[in-house]
Formats: structure tokens, C-alpha cells, sequence
């Protein structure tokens, strides 16, 4: 892979912290700036496809808009604004919700060993330490197990072979450790793709089945779904994304391979049916609150992101992306307001498209400051 490409997988932990970082940005109100206004400036930014947003004040839409195309070179007409999207690794929020729900049903313990839990994993020598890990840790990042997600590892042009679980666990053991269990922040896939797999051990259903049966019918997710294998992708129009090989050739990550979501990244879902899921759990009605502090207050070594909005800590920034699109949720603590967003890409700096994305929410979310 070229270095690009390299570079836009190896920056996805520090860009992409999906322990839905509580990331300062602005004030919870209920007056909103012009949705339409801010994503006609955002798709004016080098590398960007398309984008669509809605925003939601209690449960109600309050504004939305898409700019840019749903394909590459300004063809196929605008991406429709309630389109499903991939929300990436906005997905682990869901893992670890569903997690700490078995831990509150006594189900699973925060300090089981995931030795006990998957023994494949030991016996097979797949994770270094298993017999030391926690669930704690592999909530936390803290675990130290490499993340299998690399350059190094994956081929992020092979849309049709499917990976299980346990095989994408495999490729992380020719790495290094990032650290002792338990001993700092790491960023890793491999953590939730191991907790994915824990969920579906100790319920007997798969990863999607308690998807649904937890979070998606409860919360009136009715257009949201856990991706399984290839070819599935996005059902219904919407945003194609692309990426160029080391050979310069653009390839349209439209079927980016389904098997290397799981429980790291794999749900696809609308702006509307994930605002639901923030407005659900930022109200505490999904966990009991120390229970969810494990997903929303960070370890203490988690790099800080620019404030935005003058740094006014009332919203937290959820993302997931990779080659090809970035899906950011900016959700007030209390539950009142979100701003979800999808936006494709064609791009070898993610990190500009990651700032005019900012951009957008200030405007749309604190106006005139």
C-alpha cells in the first residue's frame, strides 16, 4: 500500500477515538445554525464526495442538509440526507453499551479474564496474556493487544473474502504489545472485535441479534443493521467513497469488506436512527451511570482534541472512518441535542476533512460565536 494509504489507516486510532471521547465543543441550546449553509462549505473541502446532516433538538429534526454528490466527479445527484451511512467505529459505543448491559445483568464481570471467557484465545496462543486481560481493559483500551486493523495486516481493496472474527484476532499476534494490561490507552480494533465475540458467547445469539434485540427495536432504530459478511453493504441510495491504490488507481469502497466490522465497526445506520441511540444514552437510559462513565470518561493518557465552540464541555464527539468516509456525532450530555453526520471521501489528508467537519458543527451548533 502506498503511503497514503498507510497513513490513513495508522492515523485512524489518534483521529477516530471512539470511547466517545468527551470532547469540549459548545453550550446545549436549542437554537441551531443553518444545517444546509454549513455542509455546502464543508463540500467545498478538497477530497470530499459528499455530506449529509441532520440535527435533533428532544427527539425532534430540526434541521438537515447534503451537499456535494453521491458520486465521485459531481455525478449521481446529492446524497439523500436521511440516507443509511456506516458509522464506523461509532459502532464500539454499541459494543461496550451492550457489554455493560450483561455486566449489570450479572451476566459478565468487569474483572473476568478473557482467558475464562473465549479460552480459544489462550489455548490457540491468539492473544498474548489472556489470562490477564480484563473486560475492563478491552472497554477501556487499555488491554495492550495490538490492533489487527494495519496497513501491515489488512488489504482494504479485498471486498469479497470473509474474515470470522477470531481470524482478524489472529492477524494482531504478529504485532508487539502496546503496553501491560491495564497499564495505559492504546487504541486498538482488536478489543472490540474480541468483545463482540464475548457477547455472542455469553448470549448465545449473534452480535446482530442483540443489536437489534437491545438497541435497535427499543430505540425505534428501524433503518439500522450490523453489516455480517460481503457483499452486504448500505441498503438504498446513498454516498459512495473512494480510494487510490499504490498503482493510482481509484477504486469505490461503495463494498468495503463487511467481515471487518463486527463489533469494531460495523453497524450501518441513518443520522435520525443514531441520534436516537445518543438521546438514549447520554440520558442514562441505556446504563447505570458509573457503568457508562467507563465509555464516556477516558484514560488519562488519551491525546486531547482542539475545544471547539470556545471549549464549552456540554457535547461529546463520537467518531468512525476509515479510506473513504468519516461519520461524526456530536451529542449534548444531556441528551437533548444531536448533530449526526456521514461524510465520503476521496482524499489522502483525512485530517482536513476531520477540521472542516468541525467547522460545520460550530456553525450549525453554536452560531455567532
Amino acid at each position: 500500500m502506498n503511503h497514503a494509504i498507510t497513513t490513513r489507516l495508522a492515523g485512524l486510532a489518534c483521529a477516530m477515538l471512539t470511547l466517545a471521547a468527551a470532547t469540549p465543543a459548545t453550550a446545549a441550546t436549542s437554537e441551531v445554525g443553518d444545517v444546509q449553509q454549513a455542509l455546502d462549505v464543508l463540500a467545498r473541502t478538497s477530497g470530499v464526495v459528499g455530506t449529509i446532516g441532520e440535527v435533533y433538538v428532544d427527539g425532534k429534526r430540526v434541521g438537515q442538509g447534503s451537499a456535494g454528490s453521491r458520486l465521485l466527479a459531481g455525478k449521481g445527484g446529492r446524497v439523500p440526507a436521511g440516507s443509511r451511512y456506516r458509522i464506523g467505529s461509532q459502532t464500539k459505543l454499541l459494543t461496550g453499551t451492550v457489554v455493560l448491559q450483561l455486566v449489570k445483568e450479572g451476566k459478565l464481570g468487569l474483572e473476568d479474564k478473557l482467558s475464562d471467557l473465549l479460552p480459544e484465545a489462550a489455548s490457540q496462543d491468539i492473544v498474548e496474556r489472556a489470562d490477564e486481560i480484563t473486560v475492563r481493559q478491552l472497554i477501556r483500551h487499555t488491554s495492550g493487544i495490538p490492533n489487527w486493523f494495519t496497513p501491515d495486516l489488512v488489504d482494504i481493496y479485498d471486498f469479497t473474502t470473509y474474515y470470522p472474527p477470531i481470524d482478524l484476532v489472529k492477524k494482531s499476534r504478529s504485532q508487539p504489545r502496546t503496553g501491560e494490561p491495564g497499564e495505559k490507552f492504546s487504541y486498538s480494533n482488536t478489543n472490540y472485535t474480541l468483545l463482540g465475540m464475548i457477547i455472542e458467547k455469553v448470549t448465545g445469539r449473534s452480535l446482530a441479534s442483540e443489536f437489534a434485540r437491545r438497541l435497535f427495536v427499543p430505540l425505534g432504530m428501524s433503518r439500522t443493521y450490523q453489516a455480517v459478511k460481503p457483499p452486504q453493504g448500505i441498503e438504498g441510495p446513498h454516498g459512495h467513497g473512494y480510494s487510490t491504490d499504490a498503482e493510482g488507481k481509484v477504486h469505490d469502497m461503495d463494498r468495503l469488506n463487511a467481515s471487518y466490522g463486527n463489533g469494531a465497526g460495523g453497524v450501518i445506520s441513518t443520522s435520525r436512527d443514531i441520534s436516537a441511540f445518543y438521546r438514549a444514552f447520554n440520558q442514562g437510559k441505556l446504563l447505570p451511570t458509573a457503568l457508562q462513565k467507563l465509555l464516556t470518561d477516558p484514560p488519562a493518557n488519551v491525546p486531547s482534541q482542539p475545544p471547539l465552540c470556545g471549549g464549552d464541555p456540554q457535547l461529546r464527539v463520537t467518531a468512525g472512518g476509515t479510506a473513504s468516509f468519516t461519520s461524526v456525532t456530536f451529542s449534548s450530555t444531556d441528551g437533548r441535542i444531536q448533530f449526526a453526520t456521514s461524510t465520503t471521501t476521496n482524499t489522502e489528508n483525512p485530517a482536513a476533512i476531520s477540521r472542516a467537519i468541525n467547522h460545520a458543527a460550530e456553525a450549525v451548533l453554536c452560531p455567532g460565536k
